[in-house]
Formats: C-alpha cells, structure tokens, sequence
C-alpha cells in the first residue's frame, strides 16, 4: 500500500480492524444490491389492477401486495438503521479501537516507536474518520437511489425520523461526533467493553436529543384564513404541500389560539379555553419542505461543533495522562 493515508501506523489500524471493516463493506454492498433488485423488480412487477378477492386471486411479490409495497417497507426499515451507525461508530472506537489498546497496554509500544501520543491518536482518528464519512455517504447514497422518484410517499417523508437524517449532512456529521465521543471516551473509561457501551450510548442521546428539538432551531412559518362559519369547521387548503405541522387550531377576534373542538361547556375546566370562544379564523404553524436545508445545516453546525469540543477535550484528556 503506498497510499500516504494507509502507511505505518494507519495501515497497522486498518489490518487490525480489517474483520470488522470488510463486514462494514459487505452490509453497503449488501444494501445496494437489495435495493438495486427492488427498484428493478418495481417497474418490472407492476401493482395488480382490478378486484382483488379473499382467496388470493391477485399476483403478489414475496408475500407483499407488490415489489413497490416491498421496496417502500425496506427503504422504511432502511432509514430507521441509518440511525443506529452514528452509535454503532462511537461504540467501536471507544472499546475496540482506543479502550482496548489502552486496557491492553499495546499502546505503549506504538509510543516507544518514535510516535508520539498524539501522533498515535491522530492515526486513529484520521483512519476511522474517513472510513465513517465514506460508509456513511455510500450508505446515504443508496437510499437516495432507491427514494428517488417516491417523495411523495407516506412511508418515506422528509421530516420523519431516520429520512431526515439519510438525506441530509446532518449523518456525516453524527458520523463524525461518534469517532470523536468514542475517543474521547475511551480514553476516559481504558475499559473496552465499559468504553463501548458508553461511546454508543453518549452518540445515541446526542442524536436522540437533537431529534427532539431540531425543528425549535428555526422559525416556523405561519398561515391562517378566515372561518368557514361555525367555530369547528374551517379551511386550511393555504398549508403548502407535504409541511410538517407543528400545531393547529382556531383564533378568535382578539387574536388568542385554541382548538376548538376542545373548547366545549363541558371541557372549559380542563383546557385553557379564552372567554370569547368565538372563532374567527384559524392557523398553523408549519415547516414547508423549504425549511429542511436550513434545519439541515443549523443542525449539522452544532453536532460539528460538539464533535471539535470532544476531539479538544480527548487530546486534553490524552495530554494530562501523558505528562
């Protein structure tokens, strides 16, 4: 090998770790061959038309109504994984790459081959960073392929969870916090099996609080139009095409939101209802699909910038054990 990425060192990291890598490498192979067949079998196996009976008159594929219908179900289940690589990354360097080596003592020949510590740090994340960011734009790209064409379907929204992240930067940057958390975990914790449970626990409550609050980072947009004539019946043909509604109701004259179908008599006790009830017109706050790259790259900056704050505090961490 006469790359300069995969020399000393790094080369050293690559055929230690080479079992758990070339299974990285089959998985994308694996995913893109499915969902290669998938979107072929698709057009060439089109949905049945016409009555379909109880005694399964109608043509189906592997048991699903259609290829499409499989192909929406895998891209589903799909996007739902992509979640777990973020954490699957912090839980491998912490315990396999940095915990183990630190437990084992093996790190102290690679700092008395003329490598400094942080050289033999910044090895590791070098190596590992740039393997996570390469699975994660191929996985990326895979499920691209096979959503193209199908934005529109309900299984496959924009703004669901693990879509969201497929589809966007937001992953190589979660991709990146986890090489950076499990560093600097497992040079906290020296335990393997302890630093691998932590690294992909931390990764995970990052990514599951951020997912909690991603679209409070940027403002909604709101619509509204006048009442049809009664308090419950109202229009909101004005909200654009596949938003995302992030709340919905009634106001009245002086401009005081609730929902009125909960403002009832017999419920005033227990939902804060205005005393003139009368609707007037009525709102929603919604994020239009214009809304995603901004959320996108708002949400990205802040989990680059807690992954620069771990790698700082991994070589302050590195140094003080080290002086």
């Amino acid at each position: 090998m006469s790359s300069p990425l995969l020399r000393g060192p790094r080369w050293a990291d690559v055929r230690l770790h080479r079992g758990a890598l070339w299974t990285g490498l089959g998985l994308v192979v694996l995913a893109a061959a499915v969902t290669g067949y998938l979107r072929w079998a698709a057009h060439a196996y089109p949905e049945p038309t016409g009555p379909c009976t109880s005694d399964g008159s109608c043509d189906t594929f592997l048991g699903f109504g259609s290829a499409r219908t499989l192909l929406y179900e895998f891209l589903q289940n799909y996007s739902t994984g992509m979640l777990l690589i973020p954490v699957l990354i912090g839980a491998f360097v912490a315990g396999p790459v940095i915990g183990r080596e630190l437990e084992t003592g093996t790190h102290r020949l690679a700092w008395t081959q003329s490598q400094s510590p942080a050289r033999w740090l910044v090895s590791k994340l070098t190596v590992f960073a740039v393997l996570s960011v390469a699975g994660g734009l191929a996985l990326m790209a895979v499920f691209w392929v096979g959503r193209s064409g199908h934005e529109g379907m309900s299984d496959l929204i924009w703004a669901d969870r693990g879509v969201y992240e497929s589809i966007g930067p937001a992953l190589v940057a979660y991709c990146l916090l986890g090489v950076m958390v499990g560093a600097l975990v497992g040079l906290l914790v020296r335990r393997t099996l302890v630093a691998l449970a932590a690294g992909g626990l931390i990764t995970g409550l990052v990514l599951l609080g951020m997912g909690s609050v991603r679209w409070e980072l940027f403002p909604v947009r709101t619509v509204s139009g006048p009442a049809s004539g009664t308090r419950t019946s109202y229009t909101m043909h004005d909200i654009p095409v596949h938003s995302l509604i992030m709340d919905m109701g009634v106001h009245n004259t002086a401009g005081e939101r609730f929902v009125a179908g909960q403002c009832s008599p017999g419920q005033m006790a227990d939902f804060p209802c205005p005393s003139d009830t009368r609707v007037t017109g009525w709102y929603a706050d919604v994020h239009p699909y214009s809304h995603f790259w901004y959320v996108q790259l708002i949400e990205t900056a802040i989990v680059l910038a807690l992954a620069a704050a771990a790698l700082y505090a991994a070589f302050r961490v590195l140094r003080r054990r080290t002086v």
